[in-house]
Formats: C-alpha cells, sequence, structure tokens
C-alpha cells in the first residue's frame, strides 16, 4: 500500500512539473535558510565551550554610578584587585588569573620573524583554560622566561623540528625557552588568537608603570583583565555579593564613581558582554534572537507556499477523489495518499536544502565571519532535521488531505461541487503574512544600512587618508624619535611622522585629577589622555577651531596642552578663545591650553566622542603614525618606509595598518548584520514570489473560462490583466499597512542603543511598500498577461 502511494505521489508531481518545481525549490531555499542560521546560531550558543571549566570560569568587570549615570566600566581591573582576590578569597577562586590584553608582539627564531598575537597570564591560565597540550605539560609557565605556543606559530618558527626547549626572541627584549605546545584554539572561543602565552611574573618584572601599578596599589589604574574559576561548592552570584565593594572600599573617589565588581560568566562573554541602560547584561544576544526569528520566518514563507499552492489545487483533483471514493476508497486512505505526497515533496526538498547549505556554506562562513561545519557526523543535527521534516510534512499537508478527503463524490461528479465563498481566505492570510515579514525585512535592512553610512559620513576630526600607524613593541623603535624621522623625511615619501600613546583610532587611555579655573567642586573628572610628539597634529591633520599646535619654537610648550571640543564644553568653556591661554593642572603638574581642535572619532563611530587631552610626552610613545606623501605610488612609498624601519628594527618584520582601514573595521559587526539581514530579505521576497507565481498561474487557469467570456464581449488585454491582479495588490497593501508599525516600533528600539544614530525618514516605508508592489506585479503580470493573450475560442471550448 505504501508502495503504492508513493508511486502515485512521484506520478502526481511529474504531470504538475511547473508546480511541483515552484513546491519543492521554495520549500527547499526556506529550508536551507532555516539550516544555515541554525547553525549560526549553535555556533553561538557554544562559543567557549571548547574549556572544560567553561561553567566556573567568569571575568571580573566593573559598574558603577557616575554623574547620576549607570556606567559600564567594561572588563578592565586593577593590578590590587587581582593580589587582592588571592589573598582574600582563596574559598572562593579555584583560579585567580591576572593577565595583559591579547596584543600583537614579534616572535623570532633564527631567520624565522613573525607579528603574532599574544598575552602574559598568570600561571595557572593552562589549567583553568584547559589548554589541550601537544608537547610539554600545563605546568609550562612556572619559570619567569618560559613560553607557550599555539601548535601552529610552533610550526612557522621551528618547521618539523622539536620546539620544546628552543630559544625564541620575544620583542626582540626576552630570550624565552619553548616549555609547551598547545592545539590551536577554535574560531569560536574568546582566545581564537591567543598564539602564545607567556609570565605575568616577567610582564610585572620588565614593565615599570606595571610595578609601579602593584607596589603603589594603584586601585584607579584599571589597564588589566582579571579571569577567575570559583571552586566548585560556590556560585558566581554568591561569590559577587562578597567581592562586589572591595574596590570601593579602597578608593577615596567612591563616592563619586560607587565602583562595584561583578563576576561575568564564560557563558556571558560572548553574548553579553554589555549592560543596557536599565543595568541588564545586553550584546550580541539580540542579533542572535534576530537572526533565529528571521530563520523561523524564512521558513515559515517556504511553509506557507507549499499550503497556498496545495489547498489552491485541490478544486484540480476534485473529480480524481470523487472517482476514487465512488469506487469505494475509504477517506482515510485518501488523507494517507495526500499526506504521502506532502511527506515526499518535504523530503525531496530537504535532500535539496542540504546540497545548497553545503555548496554555500564557505561563502556563508565569510560573510558571517564564521568557520562552521556541515554536522554530517552529529545525531542532533539529523534527529532534528528528520523530525523537522515530519513535522513540516505533516502541518503542510494536513489541511489539504484534510480538506480534500472530504468532498462528497455526488457533488463533484454531478459538477455541482462548490468550495464556497470563503474557501481562498486562508491563502489571502497566508500570502499578507508572507509579504508582512518580506517589507517588514526590507525595511529594517534600509535602516541598518542608513544607520552605517550616516556614522560612515560622520566628521571625523583629521585626515585618514594616506595615514599609516606601526606599533612600537620592540626597544629599537624606543627613544629613536629624531632618527626615524629624519630617515622617513629623507625618502621623498613622507609628508610627516610622529608618535603617541594611543593609536588615532583607538583611545587607550583615562583618567581624573585635573583642576582649571571655574571646575565644579563637585565634579569627579574623567579626560581620555594621550601622550603625543610636537608633530602629531601635523601627521594626523587636526582641525583646530582656536589657537594653535605645538611646536617646538615655544619651549612652553613641553607643557602644553591641546583639548578637544567636547573637552572644552565639558570644563564649561563656551567658546574656544575662553579656553585659550587657561591653566589646567594635572594632579600637581600645570599645563597651558595652547590650542582646541574639532573632536577626533577615536572610539565607536555610534557614540559621543570622549571629552579628550593631549600632551606633549615622548616617554608615552606606543605608536608611530606615518602620513604618507599624496601622488606618489602606494606601493613603492610603502616600500621606502619599510627600508628605514627594518634599518632601525632589524630583528621585527616592518607591521603597518592603514587608518581608513581600522576605522571601517569599526563597522565590521554592523555591516555584517546588515549584509546577512538583506541576504535574508531578499531570499523571503524570492520565496513570497515563488508562492505567488504559483497562485496566480492557478487563478488564471481556473479562470480560463471566465477570461474567454471577457474577451468575447470586447474585453482588452489592459481590462484582463488589471483583473487579474488586482487581488494579490490589494493584498500587498494590506500587508504593507501592518508591516510599517511593525518595522518602525522594532527599529526604533534598536536605534536607541546607538547615542550619534540617524532617524526614521518615511520615504523608507513609502520605498519598501512600493518595491513589494513592483515586485508583486512582476511576478503577477506574467501570469495575468498570459492568460488575457489566450485564444478564447480555445478557452470556450468543451472538454
Amino acid at each position: 500500500m505504501i508502495r503504492n502511494y508513493l508511486k502515485i505521489a512521484f506520478r502526481n508531481l511529474v504531470k504538475s512539473k511547473g508546480y511541483s518545481a515552484i513546491n519543492i525549490g521554495g520549500l527547499a531555499v526556506g529550508m536551507a535558510v532555516a539550516m544555515l542560521i541554525g547553525l549560526w546560531v549553535y555556533d553561538e550558543f557554544t562559543f567557549d565551550r571548547y574549556h572544560a571549566n567553561y561553567d566556573s570560569i567568569a571575568k571580573v568587570v566593573e559598574r558603577g554610578v557616575f554623574e547620576g549615570k549607570t556606567y559600564d566600566g567594561g572588563q578592565h581591573t586593577s593590578f590590587p584587585l587581582g593580589q587582592y582576590l588571592q589573598e582574600h578569597h582563596k574559598d572562593d577562586f579555584e583560579h585567580v588569573i591576572q593577565s595583559s590584553w591579547t596584543d600583537e608582539h614579534i616572535l623570532a627564531y633564527k631567520d624565522n620573524k613573525f607579528t603574532k598575537t599574544g598575552a602574559y597570564m598568570s600561571d595557572g591560565a593552562p589549567h583553568m583554560f584547559t589548554l589541550n597540550m601537544q608537547r610539554g605539560s600545563r605546568d609550562g609557565l612556572k619559570e619567569r622566561n618560559s613560553i607557550i605556543l599555539s601548535a601552529s606559530v610552533a610550526a612557522a618558527l621551528f618547521g618539523k623540528e622539536n620546539p620544546m626547549d628552543k630559544i625564541v626572541k620575544l620583542d626582540n627584549r626576552f630570550d624565552m625557552k619553548v616549555t609547551g605546545v598547545y592545539e590551536d584554539l577554535p574560531y569560536n572561543t574568546e582566545f581564537r588568537e591567543l598564539t602564545f602565552v607567556a609570565p605575568w611574573d616577567l610582564y610585572v618584572a620588565t614593565q615599570d608603570w606595571v610595578r609601579e601599578a602593584r607596589d603603589k596599589e594603584q586601585w584607579n589604574n584599571n589597564s588589566w583583565q582579571l579571569l577567575t574559576q570559583i571552586r566548585p561548592n560556590t556560585t558566581f552570584e554568591g561569590v559577587t555579593e562578597r567581592i562586589r565593594n572591595i574596590k570601593s572600599q579602597h578608593t577615596p573617589e567612591a563616592r563619586f564613581l560607587k565602583p562595584q565588581n561583578y563576576l561575568l560568566p564564560m557563558s556571558k562573554w560572548h553574548l553579553y558582554g554589555t549592560w543596557d541602560d536599565a543595568g541588564q547584561a545586553d550584546g550580541r544576544i539580540r542579533y542572535v534572537w534576530l537572526f533565529a526569528i528571521i530563520g523561523a520566518f524564512v521558513l515559515l514563507l517556504a511553509s506557507i507556499n507549499f499550503m497556498n499552492l496545495s489547498t489552491a489545487r485541490s478544486e484540480k483533483r476534485a473529480k480524481e477523489v470523487g472517482i476514487r471514493k465512488a469506487i469505494g476508497s475509504m477517506r482515510g486512505q485518501l488523507i494517507n495518499q495526500f499526506f504521502s505526497e506532502s511527506f515526499v515533496v518535504v523530503f525531496l526538498a530537504f535532500v535539496f536544502a542540504i546540497l545548497i547549505v553545503v555548496f554555500t556554506l564557505p561563502a556563508f562562513n565569510q560573510l558571517a565571519d564564521k568557520r562552521i561545519e556541515f554536522p554530517w557526523q552529529n545525531g542532533y543535527f539529523w534527529l532534528a532535521g528528520f523530525a523537522f521534516c515530519f513535522l513540516t510534512g505533516l502541518l503542510s499537508g494536513s489541511y489539504p488531505a484534510l480538506y480534500l478527503s472530504s468532498f462528497q463524490p455526488v457533488k463533484v461528479l454531478k459538477g455541482t461541487f462548490n468550495a464556497g465563498r470563503f474557501a481562498s481566505m486562508p491563502r489571502k492570510v497566508l500570502v499578507v503574512l508572507q509579504f508582512t515579514v518580506s517589507v517588514t525585512l526590507i525595511i529594517g535592512t534600509a535602516i541598518v544600512y542608513k544607520q552605517i553610512q550616516y556614522a560612515k559620513n560622520r566628521p571625523v576630526g583629521y585626515d585618514r587618508n594616506n595615514l599609516i600607524t606601526v606599533e612600537i613593541n620592540t626597544p629599537e623603535l624606543y627613544n629613536q624619535y629624531n632618527r626615524i624621522r629624519a630617515a622617513l623625511q629623507e625618502t621623498g615619501a613622507v609628508e610627516e611622522m610622529a608618535t603617541s600613546s594611543s593609536a588615532s583610532t583607538f583611545l587607550g587611555s583615562n583618567n581624573g585629577g585635573f583642576s582649571w579655573p571655574g571646575k565644579d567642586p563637585n565634579l569627579h573628572d574623567n579626560f581620555g589622555t594621550i601622550g603625543v610628539s610636537h608633530d602629531f597634529g601635523k601627521a594626523v591633520g587636526w582641525q583646530f577651531i582656536g589657537g594653535r599646535d605645538f611646536s617646538r619654537q615655544f619651549s612652553t610648550d613641553s607643557t602644553g596642552m591641546v583639548m578637544n571640543e567636547s573637552a572644552m564644553k565639558y570644563m564649561g568653556f563656551k567658546q574656544p578663545s575662553d579656553a585659550i591661554g587657561q591653566t589646567v593642572k594635572w594632579g600637581d603638574n600645570p599645563y597651558k591650553v595652547v590650542g582646541v581642535i574639532r573632536d577626533m572619532v577615536m572610539g565607536s563611530p555610534f557614540s559621543p566622542v570622549r571629552q579628550t587631552l593631549f600632551m606633549v610626552n615622548y616617554g608615552w610613545a606606543n605608536f608611530i603614525s606615518v602620513k604618507l606623501k599624496a601622488g606618489l605610488p602606494l606601493e613603492q612609498s610603502l616600500a621606502k618606509v619599510a627600508a628605514v624601519f627594518r634599518e632601525v628594527n632589524p630583528g621585527a618584520p616592518f607591521d603597518y595598518k592603514f587608518t581608513d582601514e581600522e576605522y571601517a573595521r569599526k563597522f565590521a559587526a554592523e555591516e555584517r548584520i546588515a549584509t546577512l539581514a538583506t541576504v535574508f530579505a531578499v531570499l523571503a521576497i524570492f520565496i513570497s514570489c515563488l508562492g505567488l507565481f504559483g497562485l496566480a498561474s492557478f487563478t488564471a487557469e481556473q479562470r480560463t473560462k471566465e477570461i474567454g467570456v471577457r474577451k468575447v464581449l470586447g474585453a482588452s488585454v489592459a481590462n484582463l490583466w488589471a483583473l487579474l491582479s488586482r487581488e494579490f495588490v490589494a493584498l500587498v497593501i494590506i500587508s504593507f499597512l501592518i508591516s510599517t508599525p511593525t518595522a518602525w516600533y522594532f527599529l526604533n528600539d534598536w536605534l536607541k542603543k546607538y547615542q550619534y544614530r540617524t532617524d526614521i525618514p518615511w520615504w523608507i516605508f513609502a520605498a519598501a511598500g512600493g518595491g513589494a508592489l513592483l515586485v508583486t506585479l512582476a511576478t503577477v503580470s506574467y501570469q495575468a498577461i498570459r492568460a488575457a493573450l489566450l485564444d478564447p475560442v480555445k478557452s470556450l471550448r468543451s472538454e
């Protein structure tokens, strides 16, 4: 019996090739989108699960209240806090790991020199993160000059040699003995860029400013991260309560800032890395749920198509049902027959969906910045896939199966069967739902792109063109300013060169303790602070709105200060002339304001610019900014600059970053979201149009005789086109009226997380609705015009 059901099902599919292709193709695309999004969501939720101690690892983060507002201190902590937890909370923590930030460093062995990312960490880090050691052991950081490498870095440095006990040069400063090699960390972990780990003790012993933070117990110097593993008999909430007020008890500024420390579990690092205005954990999770909902809706659209076309063709098979019932078929047999057809379509769609996913996964990975592999050996995936096929086949086939099998054979065979005036209502509702989702996605995508462009077109306050940044990470580049600058200018390829403590695209230091004329005594100030060389303004193209740049002609500029416009307003000066010449003290050190510049966008382009002070300080130099001359071939200019750096710093590769590219990376997350949303919106429209095409084809076929009569009575092609298109246009207009307020509500809420944000103009809604209408007309018109052009003689002839 089952064999007969399947045979008839395949015969019906072959008989109606067009409808079958639309049904299977639309459902396959919907399933493929759902699979891709499902794999993406699974990857997001399994982030960091590589580590065996995943459920007990946490970061110490800080929040507080500043000037009446809740501030997010982020994941930066002070040196004394780590020491305090190690000494006074041994019963709470299995490990307390003090760590520098993962940054670029130079690793060299013989002639092999590479720039790799790594960090200095306490010696318990390999144990806490359960690194899979391929050579050596997790105790490899016990010695001060030891280092453990990832497998890929070890292979790059040593080739096929055994790396154990070999000596590598770190940043041209330290001779490090390789004491371990660990398996490369997967891409979906917080530490995927951690290619080596060096001892925290070496970092403290060789960095004067770090040692000073330890010896002077600088609780307000939040320059590091603190990673912990709680003990089995504790909870994150319980430990948080015991450590919450430690910092406020050790800082006199606590009455202003009210800092509090929290444990952020590893399970929330990736998806809940920030806090919203209400103090609730927020972050990437909103995008995960957004795409999960989109995936469900796209799959729903594909299922709607199947139901629409199946129910629409029910009258076409009415006589078949009548004859089969007349010769003895039971209703249950008919139901089984139609369900078998439904399951065949769903299974074929599932097979095609898998093929689509396999072939598109590499492109999807590149688009989504993932390393997802198809889960061929994952039993849960196949179980979920077959369960989905069963449910989709059951739900998609239930209505047509039950509806068709209920026909009365007497009425059908006498030709008196009438589906009823409301028979098409479910199909209309489903079409409205399809286009509501599609139009909402279009509007959402347009607003996301508009927000990105709004931030991209924001005045940045300096010139990014032809500007490169070189990080100072070896001793050869320190205290060589005049030599490097002179050599670069001799090349003829460089317009200017300068040093700074922060790159022009990143504000790396914030400090308080400033005083100025007219300061509110109750104000606890906080400024971005950057040490620069005299030529920094010329290199980056500062835009002055008052005063002048630093100059070597004025010896007093060694204690001069340039502030940005936000700092001027923060201090209460109404215009630049009010600030010029004022003395601003930082502790006991006075600085004279010589200039005010337009705000430089150094942080997030979606947030207000932070009040920032620039002071001449060569000792803080961490970065070199090089302004290349415009009009010269870029490749030749870079070759000349590279030759200078290789001469001055022969033990390290010449690594540089284009400032405009670094700035563009600030939009990467939003652009990735916008691109994915665009792809999904296009697929949603495609699936919806497939359904419309099938329904329009069926409608035209169903009304063949009516069209013939109207043509005989004088109706034109345009009249008939309008007749057949009117119903679908009305459905799309209803969809637009529903999607407009829905999209506005969710997008307005999404934009609130950006302080620097665009508006939501009316024309985007009009354009989305008009576009959907045009697509609908284009889809329907082919079938409508084709039907209108039929010869009425053929349309009206008897069967």
